[in-house]
C-alpha cells in the first residue's frame, strides 16, 4: 500500500516540478496566436477553453491502454509501478507535451508532417503509413474491447454492439469537433474519473493487499522485463498513440501557456489511472485465484468486471465498468478522426465539404470492421509494437526540435534512445517479429539503435548548415476573424 500511495504522490509531484521544467525548456509565448485562431475553419480548427480541451485530451489518449496494459503488466509484479512512474514523468508526459506544443508552433501539424520537416521527407511517407496503421489498430482494438464488456453486461450480441459503435464513430469523425466530442466528453470524463477514483479509494479503504516495491520478475512464464514490460504498459507510461491525438487539441488550444495542463497534465492523470488498475490487478488476484488464470479465462475485460464489482458493489461496479467502456470509445472516435485528418493533410483534400470527409473516412471503417475478426491477443501485440515505435519517432522529432533550437535535448534524447533499443529488441525477439534468441536480440537492437543515432546526427549536421526554421510564423496564416483579445478569455 505504501508503494502505491507513494507512486500516486510522485506522479502528482512530477507535474508541478518536472512538468514546469519542461515548460521552461520549451519557452511558451503567451502573445503568440495559436492555430485555433489563425487557421480557424470551424471543423477541426475551433478555439475551446482549457477545461474542455483537457477533458477531451484525457479521453482521447486514455483508451483501454491505461487499463488493459497495466493489468497485463501487473503479471510482472511491483516493478510495473516503477515503469509507470518513471515512464510517465520523464518520457510519456514529455512526449505528449512536446508533440502538442511543436504542433501548435507548426499550424496544428500531425506527426507525419512533423517527421517530414524534422527527420526528412522520406520519414514523412513512412510515418504517414505507420500512423494510419496504428490508428486503424487502435480504432479496431477500441471497438472490440468495449463491445465485449457491453455484451457481458447485456443480452446484446457483440456484432450488434460493434455496428452501433461504428455508427457513433462515423458521426463523431465527420462532424465539427465542438458539435459532438466537445459537448459529450465532459460528461464522459466525469464517469471516467469516478471509475478510477472509486477503485483507488476502495483499495485504500479496504486495505487491499497491494504488494510493496520489488524488482523481482514475478511473471508466471518468466517473460523478460526488458523489453516486454515497456511495450505491454504503454498508455499510462509512454504511448505513441498520443502523438496522433495531441495535434487534434493543438488545433483547439487558445493559448500556449495552457499546454502544460492539457498535454503534460493529462498524461500524468492517465498515469494515475494506470497505477490504480495495475495495483487493483495485483491485489485482488492471488493464491488460488491468480491473475494469470483470470486473464486466461476471460482476458483483461474479465479482470475489469471482477475488480469493479468486488470493490464497488453491483451499482457502483456497473458505473465503474461503464467508465472503462467510455475510455476506448472516446479514443476510438478520435483515432478515426485523426486518421481522416492525416490522410486529408497528406493528400491535400479540403475537409470543409462533408462529402469529402466521408470519402476519406468511409474506407477506414471498412478496413477496421474487417480487422475486428482478428484474434484480440494478436491485435494487441501488433498494436503494442506499432504504438511504441510511433513514440520513438515522436521523441526523435522532439529531440531534433530541441537540438536545432539550442535547448537541452536530453529530456527527449535519453528516453528516445532507451525506447529505440526496447522496440528493436522486441521486434527481434517477439513471435510477431523475428523470434531470435534474447542474447542475439540485444545485439541486433544495439546495432539498430546506433544506426538510428548516426542517421539522426547526419540530419542534424545537414540542417545546421541551412536556415532551418523550427517554428512557422503564425502571422502568415491568419484566416479566422477572431481578435487576439479572445485568447486571454
Amino acid at each position: 500500500m505504501i508503494t502505491f500511495i507513494a507512486s500516486i504522490l510522485l506522479l502528482i509531484a512530477g507535474y508541478f516540478t518536472y512538468g514546469k521544467f519542461v515548460e521552461r525548456v520549451f519557452v511558451t509565448d503567451r502573445k503568440r496566436r495559436t492555430p485555433a485562431f489563425t487557421m480557424r475553419d470551424n471543423i477541426d480548427y475551433v478555439p475551446m477553453n482549457t477545461t474542455r480541451n483537457s477533458l477531451i485530451q484525457l479521453l482521447n489518449i486514455a483508451g483501454v491502454g491505461p487499463i488493459f496494459g497495466p493489468i497485463l503488466g501487473a503479471l510482472y509484479g511491483p516493478v510495473a509501478f516503477v515503469w509507470i512512474v518513471i515512464g510517465c514523468i520523464f518520457a510519456g508526459a514529455v512526449h505528449d507535451y512536446l508533440t502538442g506544443m511543436i504542433s501548435i508552433r507548426n499550424h496544428g501539424a500531425h506527426l507525419p508532417q512533423l517527421a517530414g520537416k524534422f527527420l526528412g521527407q522520406a520519414m514523412k511517407h513512412v510515418v504517414n503509413g505507420f500512423a494510419i496503421l496504428l490508428l486503424l489498430l487502435v480504432g479496431t482494438v477500441f471497438v472490440t474491447s468495449p463491445a465485449a464488456l457491453l455484451s457481458n453486461m447485456t443480452a446484446l450480441s457483440v456484432t450488434l454492439i460493434i455496428v452501433a459503435i461504428f455508427i457513433y464513430y462515423l458521426i463523431a469523425t465527420l462532424l465539427p469537433i465542438d458539435k459532438v466530442i466537445g459537448r459529450i466528453y465532459p460528461y464522459f470524463g466525469a464517469l471516467l474519473l469516478f471509475s478510477a477514483a472509486g477503485i483507488g479509494i476502495g483499495m485504500i479503504v479496504t486495505g487491499a493487499p497491494i504488494p510493496e516495491l520489488s524488482f523481482e520478475n514475478m511473471h508466471p512464464d518468466n517473460a523478460p522485463i526488458f523489453p516486454l514490460l515497456f511495450l505491454t504498459i504503454s498508455c499510462g507510461a509512454l504511448s505513441g498513440f498520443h502523438a496522433t491525438q495531441t495535434p487534434i487539441i493543438s488545433r483547439t488550444t487558445q493559448n500556449e501557456t495552457n499546454g502544460r495542463k492539457i498535454f503534460y497534465g493529462m498524461m500524468i492523470t492517465e498515469g494515475i489511472i494506470a497505477m490504480i488498475w495495475a495495483a487493483a490487478a495485483m491485489s485482488l488476484f492471488y493464491g488460488d485465484q491468480s491473475l494469470s488464470a483470470v486473464l486466461a479465462a476471460g482476458g483483461p475485460a474479465a479482470v475489469v468486471s471482477e475488480v469493479s464489482i468486488t470493490m464497488l458493489g453491483a451499482v457502483g461496479g456497473t458505473l465503474a465498468i461503464l467508465g472503462v467502456i467510455v475510455l476506448p470509445i472516446t479514443s476510438g472516435d478520435t483515432a478515426f478522426r485523426s486518421a481522416r485528418m492525416i490522410i486529408a493533410d497528406y493528400m491535400k483534400v479540403d475537409q470543409k465539404p462533408i462529402v469529402k470527409r466521408i470519402m476519406v473516412a468511409l474506407p477506414l471503417f471498412v478496413v477496421s470492421y474487417a480487422l475486428t475478426h482478428m484474434d484480440f491477443t494478436l491485435l494487441w501485440r501488433y498494436f503494442s509494437w506499432a504504438n511504441q515505435t510511433t513514440a520513438v519517432i515522436a521523441l526523435w522529432v522532439g529531440t531534433m526540435y530541441l537540438v536545432l533550437s539550442r535547448k537541452p535535448h536530453w529530456i527527449t534524447s535519453i528516453p528516445a534512445t532507451f525506447m529505440t533499443m526496447a522496440t528493436f529488441t522486441y521486434l527481434a525477439y517477439a513471435p510477431i517479429g523475428f523470434g531470435l534468441p534474447m542474447h542475439l536480440s540485444y545485439v541486433v537492437a544495439a546495432l539498430g539503435t546506433l544506426v538510428c543515432i548516426a542517421l539522426f546526427m547526419k540530419r542534424v549536421r545537414r540542417l545546421s548548415r541551412t536556415t532551418f526554421t523550427v517554428d512557422e510564423p503564425a502571422e502568415n496564416f491568419v484566416t479566422g476573424d477572431e481578435s487576439f483579445a479572445t485568447v486571454s478569455k
